[in-house]
């Protein structure tokens, strides 16, 4: 690969295996500072495989390649590590915390301090335990909210705009892009429905199926629009097709 100045995170010839299963295939991918990168791909093509093999889950084995952040090798790293280096995940779905209350969570863990009133957020959230009644769009600007407390430097948000509406989306786009990009924040944008592309405007979109990394472009309306008006069969075709010339 091309190697660009400020990389945050370089993925070189990463294979993964789970329960017995090769999932991930040679997959190479480099994130500098400031960059958004948009990961698309069908249900069951490797997406959240890469996710969790980057936090560090024990089940996840690498079996061939290395994951470099700011630098380090990270592959013998635990979840506790990399977080602490700095690498934030944004769940899907996140966890409820009973007994656990939003303000007391980010007195605890935020670093640098957090003015709530920069946050379209109730004022009421604060005093409630944790995605106890949220509703999706709060769930997302919670975590998100707990995510800039910690000043990471990567941030990957799996599935961002699911269940979500237009404004939420607008109003989380407008935060990451104040809160993380404007920091140098490095952001892995995980998507199949792709409804926070047009928000955010990622600097690099790439495909995967099957567990291999088979596009990438800086064209990421391009790809998307192909998505959607002829799904991921026709970047298979794509694929074929390049296969065919060299």
């Amino acid at each position: 690969m091309i190697k660009r100045a400020n990389t945050t995170l370089k993925i070189e010839n990463l294979s993964v295996r789970v329960d017995g299963k090769d999932i991930l295939r040679k997959i190479n991918l480099e994130i500098k500072k400031a960059e958004i990168h948009v990961l698309l791909g069908p249900n069951a093509s490797g997406k959240s495989t890469l996710v969790y093999t980057l936090m560090g889950f024990p089940d996840y084995q690498i079996t061939e390649g290395r994951i470099n952040f700011k630098g380090k090798n990270m592959g013998s790293l635990s979840i506790e590590e990399r977080a602490k280096l700095g690498i934030a995940l944004a769940f899907q779905h996140p966890p409820i915390l009973k007994g656990v209350k939003l303000s007391k969570l980010l007195e605890k863990i935020s670093k640098k301090g957090i003015n709530m009133k920069e946050f379209p957020i109730k004022s009421d959230l604060l005093s409630r335990e944790i995605n106890v009644g949220f509703s999706g769009g709060e769930r997302k600007l919670s975590e998100i909210i707990q995510i800039i407390s910690l000043s990471p430097s990567l941030v990957i948000f799996d599935e961002l705009d699911s269940g979500l509406d237009v404004e939420m989306l607008k109003k989380l786009a407008s935060i990451i892009k104040n809160k993380f990009l404007h920091n140098k924040v490095s952001i892995l944008l995980i998507t199949h429905r792709g409804s926070i592309l047009h928000f955010l405007k990622p600097d690099f979109a790439h495909v995967i199926i099957n567990g291999e990394l088979i596009c990438s472009s800086k064209d990421w309306k391009d790809i998307w629009e192909t998505i959607r008006k002829y799904g991921y069969e026709k970047c298979k075709e794509c694929e074929k097709h390049k296969l065919l010339s060299n």
